[in-house]
């Protein structure tokens, strides 16, 4: 089972903590996962949304970086249509240079038409920006000359990691899963759609293609572990209610990702198995029986939980919940 901690430096609609607030606690707490043995602290991008949803997930990877000595990061997902892939490749470059193997950086198309109306980018082709532009990631990765719109460019440093073991391709269809095969690259979607997977390996297949593979997403997306359960529903339900909501807003018609769901009200999150939420004994149990390639993700700040309500459930799980886990 692979233990992740997100970080989306989102403020709380109510205004009850600050940005600097938030950051100081996501900082500290990606650094208490990082000694607590987590192997993954992920971030993700959004842009112009009211709760400063974090916009420059690379540039906070080298923060997290130079913060912890393990874990790796990994932005999921950095939506390169909205950027220019040779800074986005100079970026990575530099961080596996100072950071070598510990960065992975999953490549989305995007979906929310705010954000490419305030890139100037033409939504309705993300999907072959997305595309070409991992194409010019990739060769600027290789650190020689190469030609892109007429100009002839070239990216010092080289990465220390080979590209094809830090990037991964998005997506959640299997038109997304065929574009991650062409490129060489492994996928990781935003969901656990079969038809995904399939795709992918009937895209290598045609393409003589055998070194790539799809991580399928699986395991709940939000874990806490407290003594009172329903006392902690109570506290941190507010907000983990309209991060879920606010979340799902940005989904576009026939669109599906993992952490995604539909609730009206917290005793629907309560219902759903995306949310492992109980006693210490409840949440051993429930991590005991995930797949050995599943993974648990703690959002401890979801929706700007204030730092105070965040902390007592991360000591819980430290204190009750790790030691009985292999």
């Amino acid at each position: 089972m692979l233990l992740t901690m997100r970080q989306d430096f989102r403020t709380p609609a109510d205004g009850s903590v600050s940005a600097r607030e938030i950051y100081d606690a996501a900082m500290d707490q990606f650094v208490w996962a990082d000694e607590h043995g987590f192997q993954t602290l992920v971030l993700s991008e959004h842009h112009g949304v009211d709760d400063g949803w974090c916009p420059a997930p690379i540039t906070m990877a080298a923060a997290v970086l130079a913060r912890t000595k393990r874990a790796r990061v990994m932005v999921s997902a950095a939506v390169l249509p909205l950027h220019d892939p040779v800074r986005i490749a100079e970026q990575i470059a530099v961080i596996d240079n100072a950071f070598p193997g510990r960065l992975l950086v999953t490549l989305g198309a995007g979906y929310r038409v705010e954000e490419f109306a305030m890139a100037g980018v033409e939504h309705a082709a993300r999907s072959r920006i997305l595309e070409a532009h991992v194409r010019t990631l990739l060769d600027a990765l290789t650190g020689e000359p190469f030609t892109v719109d007429g100009r002839t460019v070239r990216v010092t440093p080289t990465p220390i990691t080979d590209p094809a073991r830090m990037l991964f391709v998005g997506g959640g269809v299997p038109a997304a899963a065929r574009r991650a095969a062409r490129l060489r690259l492994p996928m990781f979607p935003m969901n656990a759609d079969p038809a995904v997977p399939a795709a992918y390996r009937a895209e290598a297949e045609r393409i003589g293609w055998s070194g790539g593979f799809v991580i399928t997403p699986g395991g709940p997306t939000y874990v806490l572990a407290a003594d009172d359960p329903d006392a902690a529903w109570e506290a941190v339900g507010p907000y983990v209610l309209d991060e879920v909501q606010q979340y799902t807003s940005f989904q576009t018609p026939g669109q599906k990702s993992l952490p995604s769901v539909h609730a009206a009200s917290i005793e629907e999150l309560r219902n759903s198995p995306q949310y492992l939420v109980g006693t210490p004994e409840a949440v051993v149990a429930g991590l005991r029986a995930l797949p050995p390639t599943a993974g648990a993700v703690l959002n401890p700040l979801a929706g700007g939980t204030p730092p105070a309500l965040a902390w007592p459930a991360l000591e819980c799980f430290a204190g009750q919940v790790l030691p009985h886990l292999a």
